[in-house]
């Protein structure tokens, strides 16, 4: 698995090269301290997963990630931070990152890397606690989530289950043999029509009423 690195405090950078490094089925083909270095490593090095810092100066991960998804949709970005905040988070899942793990939990790591390269989305403990924490506001703002779900039809409800495992515009076309053009025309219909601001909403949507239906 090779791995790029960027996070902007240097000590940082090399604590974490040193620790994946130490792993025999890991290489850290590069490290970068910015958002700009993120996107030129990226096109140099084409790695397996990019290790990105959130919070940088200049250009942040968050953006850097944005530019980087946009060129390659099949990007494996997994965030590593210090802040645990609603606001990064649902940024980084709505623009399709694969992982976002708080920087306390350093014996993490390594396999949420693994199971990023493996094609699984993941989160650190911290942030798996916050998620439950949105899903159950989620829960407590309305009573008629299932009714809403109920309203899709059943390309849409494809498409709504594979927001919810965190799959891109393009892995969601390639997994039920559409264009990206209509996963986007169907993502805006869905939204529109479950009055839902973005793809994180409706992912949280989506797996409380399977929570619900069982």
């Amino acid at each position: 698995m090779r791995v790029l690195i960027i996070d902007d405090d240097k000590l940082v950078a090399a604590s974490l090269r040193a620790i994946i490094s130490a792993e025999e089925d890991c290489e850290v083909v590069g490290t970068g301290h910015s958002g700009e270095d993120a996107i030129r490593l990226y096109k140099e090095l084409s790695p397996d997963v990019l290790l990105m810092d959130i919070r940088m100066e200049g250009m942040s991960g968050l953006e850097a990630g944005e530019v980087i998804l946009r060129e390659a949709p099949h990007a494996r970005i997994l965030y590593l931070t210090t802040f645990n905040d609603d606001e990064y988070l649902i940024k980084a899942l709505s623009m399709g990152a694969k992982g976002y793990i708080i920087k306390q939990d350093f014996e993490s790591i390594v396999p949420a890397l693994a199971a990023v390269h493996g094609g699984q989305t993941v989160f650190g403990s911290a942030v798996s606690e916050k998620l439950s924490g949105l899903v159950k506001q989620k829960t407590e703002e309305s009573d008629t989530d299932n009714d809403l779900v109920a309203q899709l039809t059943p390309q849409e409800a494809e498409i709504a289950e594979c927001v919810s495992r965190g799959l891109s515009n393009r892995e969601i076309a390639d997994e039920l043999c559409l264009s990206e053009g209509t996963v986007r025309n169907y993502l805006s219909t869905i939204l529109r029509k479950l009055d839902l601001k973005d793809r994180t909403n409706l992912a949280i949507l989506w797996l409380k009423s399977e929570k619900n239906s069982r």
